[in-house]
């Protein structure tokens, strides 16, 4: 029989150079073909497609302190997470993802790119002032969903369920008005979703896995879109629900799964395409699953917490299904309707590239060779592989519904961050970790990024 000879390294680095190569290839075919779509058709409602950005090269306040983060982690970030207690690890990666999205935010300067983010005319906060009697704002919200309805609401308040608007009435009630601290709650909540993931895979795969992966789920570019924007508060609410889950199903704790069911409920409640999250939690159910068999008992406290939010809501009076086909007219009704799917179901995917990075699909290409040779591969790599492979199965769903034409770089922060610890399995951290972080600041850069 004739064996198979075992690649070299080197071979396996210059795999993994062809796959970023064919993302840039899918990148650069998504720009010049919407380019073309747009200057003749008009259809894609972008400016740069297939990013929802402007042409516009410029530095600002955040400039020197985003390429400092940028440095500092590449040279130090490997080593240190490696070297520090897990304990320190955690509040680490926190602390200094709040820095690199904030950075890049500031860039385009405290007010465009912080405090006026969420006041736009599409923004929750420009309907604060309609929730004064919240009972009654929750009966009434499916009536202002449509466009051609009475008063409609802004296109992210309409196109989500009400908790995502209700946490910034919550906010206001509290005392923190304003877009500035608004913005602050989306980047300090958003930056946990790294520390999220990195405790899942610890849980799931192991130690070391998560601690190589730990600079790269900070240094994202996805932080270029995750400040300012709910959608980075989102992708940390239903990060912790993973984790959490993770933590119960490994340590047997019911109390972990009740919390995990909370924030499950509370995810479709602030985004609907957020119940897609639901493929992630089944990868770490069979990944846990000896866990489960031994303490079946997790299981009830994780369906108990995740009927309150839904609970909650249903008898405020917000019919969450009856919402969802109401916002399924509303997206025909708006751009989502003259937007050509033929052109977003692929090109999708380059905006995807773009929040990931080379490095990211590198990596995925790593994970896919690892499920391949499961048999025979590293048990922990294996089991990153089927968790990250979940993740991305969540993200092709969301692209085939024809529900995400456009602005996916944001909309999709809350999958992409599950595909970033692909990058644990590659050589040379110092290297790929260097193309991310200049992906990210040519990207914060030259382009004016909006949504």
């Amino acid at each position: 029989m004739i064996r198979t000879p075992p690649t070299t390294p080197s071979r396996d680095l210059r795999r993994d150079v062809y796959a970023a190569g064919a993302a840039a290839l899918l990148v650069t075919a998504a720009v010049l073909a919407g380019r073309h779509i747009q200057d003749t058709r008009r259809t894609l409602f972008v400016d740069w497609p297939p990013l929802l950005a402007s042409w516009v090269p410029h530095t600002g306040p955040g400039t020197p302190a985003a390429v400092l983060t940028a440095v500092a982690t590449v040279a130090y970030g490997p080593v240190l997470a490696a070297r520090l207690p897990w304990r320190a690890l955690l509040p680490a990666a926190w602390g200094t993802s709040v820095v690199w999205i904030l950075s890049l935010a500031l860039v385009d300067g405290w007010h465009r790119g912080v405090a006026e983010r969420l006041t736009t005319r599409h923004e929750y906060l420009q309907v604060i002032d309609r929730f004064h009697d919240v009972p009654a704002a929750l009966r009434g919200f499916t009536g202002h969903i449509l466009l051609d309805s009475p008063d409609n609401w802004p296109a992210h308040v309409a196109g989500h369920p009400p908790a995502a608007t209700l946490t910034f009435v919550l906010l206001d009630r509290a005392g923190l008005r304003g877009g500035g601290w608004a913005g602050m709650w989306c980047v300090v909540v958003g930056a946990t979703a790294c520390v999220a993931v990195l405790v899942a895979l610890r849980a799931l795969a192991e130690e070391v896995l998560a601690r190589r992966a730990a600079p790269f789920l900070v240094l994202a570019p996805a932080a270029v879109w995750m400040g300012t924007s709910a959608d980075a508060y989102f992708a940390a609410v239903a990060a912790w629900a993973v984790a959490l889950l993770a933590l119960a199903v490994t340590r047997g704790s019911p109390g972990w799964a009740g919390a995990s069911g909370l924030l499950f409920g509370l995810t479709c409640y602030l985004s609907y395409g957020l119940t897609l999250v639901t493929l992630i939690a089944g990868a770490v159910l069979v990944l846990g699953r000896r866990g489960v068999r031994r303490r079946p008992v997790v299981l009830a406290p994780l369906l108990a917490g995740l009927a309150v939010v839904p609970a909650v809501f249903t008898l405020a009076g917000f019919d969450w299904w009856e919402a969802y086909r109401l916002l399924v007219t509303r997206y025909g009704q708006g751009a989502g309707g003259i937007r050509p799917y033929g052109y977003w179901v692929w090109a999708n995917l380059a905006c995807a590239v773009l929040v990931t990075g080379a490095a990211t699909v590198a990596g995925l290409r790593r994970t896919t060779v690892s499920l391949l040779r499961h048999r025979s591969g590293p048990r922990a790599g294996v089991r990153l592989a089927f968790l990250l492979s979940a993740a991305l199965a969540a993200l092709l769903v969301a692209d085939l519904s024809g529900m995400s034409k456009a602005e996916t770089e944001r909309i999709w922060l809350p999958f992409a961050l599950w595909l970033l610890p692909a990058c644990a399995l590659l050589p040379r951290p110092r290297l790929w970790l260097t193309a991310q972080a200049l992906l990210a600041l040519l990207l914060n850069h030259l382009l004016l990024t909006g949504w």
